[in-house]
């Protein structure tokens, strides 16, 4: 692994562990040149996915978008990070379990807002205002009034 601080190829892993609930493996590792930490996860990938915009074009699907989304939709929510890592793993192993390598948008978005709903109404609602590109208050009234009966019988 090269080092991304000087950029020597024989670094050192210093501890390894599982993470993510054991879906992948933290690896802390140190580079003898620059006395430089850093950490690297490992995960299985099962098959490369490509994601099927809306205006057709194609594109490599990317975890690190995945999970910076989420992230925003999840920030200053009382989320453990933990938790939210299961999630996108979560979602990342369900899209690779689909049996196909060209997944449209709308597929992932799907499945986002889905487990979003199940963790944390608010994030649900913030990631929704992006996915269905809401232009109004009134589109937020609209989207927060079809889930008021959801909300209402899980309190």
């Amino acid at each position: 692994m090269r080092c991304p601080f000087c950029g020597n190829v024989d670094t050192q892993v210093k501890d390894s562990r599982p993470a993510e609930d054991h879906v992948a493996i933290r690896r802390r590792r140190f580079c003898p040149a620059c006395g430089g930490r850093f950490t690297t996860y490992e995960r299985v990938q099962l098959r490369d996915l490509v994601v099927i915009k809306s205006n057709g074009r194609r594109e490599d699907f990317d975890r690190d978008k995945l999970e910076r989304s989420i992230r925003i939709s999840l920030q200053k929510r009382p989320v453990e990070p933990e938790r939210m890592d299961q999630m996108i793993s979560g979602i990342v192993r369900r899209l690779e379990s689909l049996g196909e390598t060209d997944i449209p948008s709308t597929t992932i978005g799907e499945i986002v807002m889905e487990s979003l709903a199940r963790i944390d109404t608010v994030a649900y609602v913030r990631f929704a205002s992006v996915y269905k590109n809401f232009q109004a208050a009134d589109d937020f009234d609209k989207f927060v009034s079809e889930l008021r009966p959801d909300i209402l019988s899980e309190t």
